[in-house]
């Protein structure tokens, strides 16, 4: 399936994997979404120089096609970028910056690396600013997406976004599951697609096995936005709120935050050893609401290959 997209990044498919962060995105799983003829872009946020180059290294062992990785900005300094271009991915992928950050020095150096400058916005002056700044490829993430995500859906977001930035190819992100969903973002205006739970709910997912089926035994409606995952991490995000599955962890502290930030090391404690131990109590399942179209944990380069045809025979039918 071409799209502008496809070509921009040397791709097949225009389906990508989102760089998901904590761990969630592995050189085996970006190599198998690669090798079916998506884009697999890796999460380095917070890694030191030579865990990033051991990241890199690992993905060109299993496949020889472009591949990204990701660095959330607000949390990244220079050396962080540098670690980054130093292994020449092909995409130099990135998100929430702080409001006051420039980003044309970042995105300057990403192009003088080679790389193409992929980055993801959750509104259209975020958008705005990132296309002006030199972007090559803006991602319109919706909020029905799980992780960090803002509070605007990808079905209204994605021809905004496409309005604002135009000519630059845009990706939708949120919500998407399927070949219905990529036939939809299309129709919107969008270039292509970037997935993250479709893609945590596959066999080379690194997520612990109960946490996969927690996906699948979802109906979409059990996941909220909240800020407690982030207080007992003791992180701060640039404007945005974490979607996660509605496990014990959320409903014990919600409207108990206050206290949750003094008890954030205890707390943040348990949530690593939930997940250490694979237990979905306590886990931090940031996982969005599209897991009610999700009803299988597939290789992920079946995800890819069926959302394609799926896609087509849509698109087909729409225009025939």
């Amino acid at each position: 399936m071409r799209t502008r997209l496809t070509e921009v990044l040397g791709i097949e498919h225009p389906v990508i994997l989102g760089g998901m962060g904590s761990g969630s995105t592995t050189p085996e799983l970006v190599a198998a979404v690669a090798e079916a003829g998506g884009l697999g872009i890796n999460g380095v946020s917070r890694y030191p120089a030579e865990r990033v180059a051991g990241v890199a290294a690992g993905i060109r062992a299993l496949t020889d096609r472009p591949y990204g990785l990701n660095l959330l900005l607000f949390m990244s300094d220079d050396a962080a970028v540098d670690a980054v271009l130093a292994e020449q991915p092909a995409v130099f992928s990135t998100a929430w910056p702080w409001p006051d950050q420039d980003l044309k020095p970042i995105f300057e150096r990403a192009h003088a690396a080679g790389a193409t400058v992929v980055h993801q916005v959750a509104g259209v002056e975020e958008a705005r600013r990132a296309a002006e700044a030199g972007a090559d490829v803006i991602v319109a993430q919706g909020t029905e997406g799980g992780g960090h995500v803002a509070l605007i859906s990808t079905l209204v977001l994605t021809p905004m976004t496409v309005r604002a930035v135009s000519p630059l190819p845009v990706i939708a992100a949120g919500g998407i599951a399927d070949g219905a969903g990529l036939a939809a973002a299309l129709m919107l205006g969008a270039e292509g697609v970037l997935l993250g739970t479709r893609f945590l709910a596959t066999v080379e997912s690194p997520w612990p096995e109960a946490w996969k089926q927690a996906i699948l035994a979802s109906d979409g409606h059990d996941t909220m936005l909240s800020e407690i995952p982030d207080i007992a991490r003791a992180t701060v995000w640039p404007g945005a709120f974490d979607r996660s599955w509605r496990n014990r962890l959320i409903e014990e502290w919600a409207g108990r935050e206050n206290e949750l930030r003094q008890r954030r090391t205890e707390i943040g404690r348990r949530m690593a050893e939930a997940k250490e131990r694979g237990e979905t109590d306590y886990g931090e399942l940031n996982f969005g609401q599209v897991a009610g179209l999700i009803g299988e944990i597939l290789p992920a380069g079946e995800v890819v290959r069926q959302m394609v045809a799926q896609a087509e025979e849509l698109l087909g039918k729409a225009t025939g």
